[in-house]
Formats: C-alpha cells, structure tokens, sequence
C-alpha cells in the first residue's frame, strides 16, 4: 500500500511504523513528511517517531524531514525534540523558551538541533528571536541557514532584510530560495526591490517566486518589470507575473494605475494568449476584491485575440451580473472589442433567457450594438415587440439603431 493510501486512510500505525522501519531512506523521509502533514500533534507515538527519526537516522535528508514533521505537526514536538539533549523545558514560558532555544541555536554542536530551534523560534513568531535567527544566517550548515531564513519569514520584521538580502546570493539554491520566500512574506519596500533582479535568475523558482512575491508592493512601481517577465520561457514564471500585475494595479491609485495600464496592455498582447488569459479568467472568477475583478474584465477585452476561446468568452458573459457594478459594465465594453459567431450567438441566447437577470440581458442587447449581424438584427426587433423589463428593451432600441435597424 502506498504513503500516500496510508495518509489518506489515516492509517498513522502503518505509516508511524513504515517511517521508523523502511530500509528505504527516500521512503522514510517521505513518510516523515506526510506524519507530519496529517498527524495529530497530540499523538505520543507520531511525536516520538518523528523524535526518533530526527535524532537517530543515518540519513541526513530523513533527519531534516522529521524535523519539518515536527514543526508542521506543530504542539510542542520541536520542543520534546531538544529537550531529549539539551534539558529544555518543552512547556516553558515563551520568553524563557525563546532564551533557551536562542541558546541552543548558537551553540548546539549537532546542525539538526540548531535546525530544530530555528524552526521553533519562527514558529513562535516573537520578535526577539529575529537577533538569534539573523546571527544564523552564516551557518556552516546549509539546512540551517535555510530555516533560519524561513524562520525570519515567519517573524516577518523587516530587521532582517539587510542579512536576508546578501542570503540571495548565498552558493547553495535552497537558502537563496528560502531568503527570496523570507524576503517576499515580509514585503517591506526593501525586500521586495531586492527580489527585483531575481526575475532574470537562471533558477526558475527564484523567478517564479519573486513574481509572485512583488505583488505585496504597495505601489505600482514593480510593473514593467513584471510585464518583462510576461517574455519568460516558463508558463509558470508568466502566469505568476499576469497575477501580480493585477493585484498590483488593483491596489495601485488611480491615476498610477491609469498611467500604467496602456503600457502593460501592449505587454500583454504581446505574450502567448492562454498564459495572459487564463490567470485573468482565474481572477475574474474567483477574486473576492471588485477592483481585482474590474480590472482582470477590462484586461481580458485588450488581450484576448478577437475570436476568443470559450472560457473566455463565457467569463466575461458571466461578468455582465456581476454584483459590481462598474465590473459588469467593463464586462459589456470588452465584450464590444471581440469578434465571431461565438460572441454574436452566447449574446443573443442571454438576451432571451428569461432566468437571467434583468441587468445582464440589457447589457448583452448593448453589447449587441457593436458585435451583432442580421441575427442579433431580428433578435433586438423581436424584443422590442415583447413585454421585457424596459431597461431590456431600451438597450434593444440602442443596439438597433447603431446596426442600421431591423431588415425588412
């Protein structure tokens, strides 16, 4: 039966056993990972085979596994862990606590306890330890100058962004990658103008992650070099840039994000269509903040190719109910700078679909105006013959009349 059978069951005596048993190393480093995924904290046995495994195995990876076990498993594991040696307290008050780990972070001649109190002091999340944690940065044990930076990621006081920023450039990629995560959680200006030069990185993750991260900016100013990452040979890399760049502009004032935006259009349209449009469906439908959704709507009628593809099209008929106004209306106008059959057809089934709202059938008969032929012609001549909600009507009239009226 596979680990993963096993957490799903919740099968945790197959798996605590398999973790300390398997004569495979990458088995018992995967098992100590999913232990620590879906055990219970309060689960003695979990807690001591993860202790176990930490303390004793032969093999390095397995040892670090089981300590990130017990740090995502969270209650006092880390503690118990340290405690076998060192006589920490696991249920001490946490400024002691703090002192002790700091204590053990500093002088612990075993690199998976300096790693153990690393995680603990991030876990905690107290501010003192951001001194402790910092002075860590210089390890000679990779593991811990890399949950040091993750520590000071957890913490996310902007103290740490000066040691965190000569962490990029550190010659092992896990800490450079966890000092990019640390730099981007805290999000403070510095930290983030850091993380700038790592989107031309070779390492494809720092890429990813830093496009991700420059999202928390608290103004526009990362966006032309996220709309240079738009040019980015990985999917991953440019979808993230697509996000940030929304969230960005979402958040950006208005005449800063009026300024930007044409130039971030032809950007944009110069990237391959599914990597642009597919982010910004996925916004469009599932952001809860109506400037993010305006903003992804106006988009997708600049950059979509003339004839869109369904999922596309069909978001932004969606849109044209949405509960903000203003994204509705984007929703209307963007639907007016497309072209095909599609679009004409998807319009006039809304237009006569009594279950649909007032407000999205009226905005489909405007939009109408500007992508229709003869068949939204006999579609809005119809409607305006009918007893529909004047507003429907209204917008029929409209339409009409920028199509030259209904044949005869």
């Amino acid at each position: 039966m596979s680990l993963y059978t096993l957490a799903r069951d919740g099968d945790m005596e197959q798996l605590t056993d398999t973790a300390k048993n398997s004569d495979s190393a990458a088995v018992r480093r995967r098992a100590a990972e999913m232990l620590g995924d879906v055990g219970d904290p309060e689960d003695d046995r979990t807690v001591d085979v993860l202790i176990h495994l930490a303390r004793e195995d032969e093999d390095d990876a397995v040892r670090a596994s089981a300590i990130d076990g017990l740090d995502e498993l969270g209650g006092n594991g880390l503690e118990r862990l340290i405690a076998k040696e060192t006589g920490v307290d696991p249920n001490a008050a946490d400024w002691a606590a703090i002192r002790a780990f700091a204590k053990v972070l500093d002088g612990a001649s075993i690199p998976e306890y300096r790693m153990a109190a690393a995680n603990a002091l991030g876990r905690m999340g107290d501010e003192d330890a951001v001194g402790p944690l910092a002075k860590r940065l210089d390890d000679p044990d990779a593991r811990v100058r890399e949950r040091a930076c993750l520590a000071l990621g957890r913490i996310g006081n902007p103290r740490a962004v000066g040691r965190l920023k000569r962490k990029l450039a550190d010659d092992n990629p896990a800490v450079k990658t966890a000092a990019a995560d640390a730099l981007g959680t805290i999000a403070s200006g510095e930290a983030l103008a850091a993380l700038l030069d790592l989107l031309d990185d070779e390492n494809v993750s720092l890429r990813r992650l830093a496009a991700s991260a420059l999202g928390n900016a608290s103004s526009a100013k990362p966006v032309p070099e996220l709309a240079g990452a738009l040019a980015d040979e990985h999917d991953t890399v440019r979808r993230a840039a697509v996000f940030s760049i929304i969230e960005l502009l979402a958040n950006a004032p208005t005449k800063q994000s009026h300024a930007v935006r044409d130039a971030v259009v032809s950007e944009l349209q110069d990237a391959d269509d599914e990597t642009v449009t597919g982010p910004l469906v996925e916004i469009l439908e599932d952001a809860t903040q109506a400037r993010q959704r305006r903003n992804a709507v106006w988009f997708l009628g600049r950059v979509t190719s003339a004839e869109p593809p369904d999922h596309v099209l069909d978001a932004l008929v969606d849109a044209l109910d949405d509960d903000d106004k203003m994204t509705a209306q984007f929703a209307a106008t963007s639907i007016t700078n497309l072209e095909g059959l599609a679009v004409e057809s998807t319009l006039i089934d809304l237009v006569k679909d009594d279950d649909a709202s007032v407000d999205a059938r009226a905005k489909a008969a405007y939009a109408l105006g500007d992508v229709g032929g003869d068949r939204a012609k006999e579609t809005l001549d119809a409607i305006t013959d009918s007893d529909v909600d004047k507003q429907i009507r209204k917008r029929a009239f409209a339409s009409l009349s920028k199509l030259g009226g209904v044949r005869q």
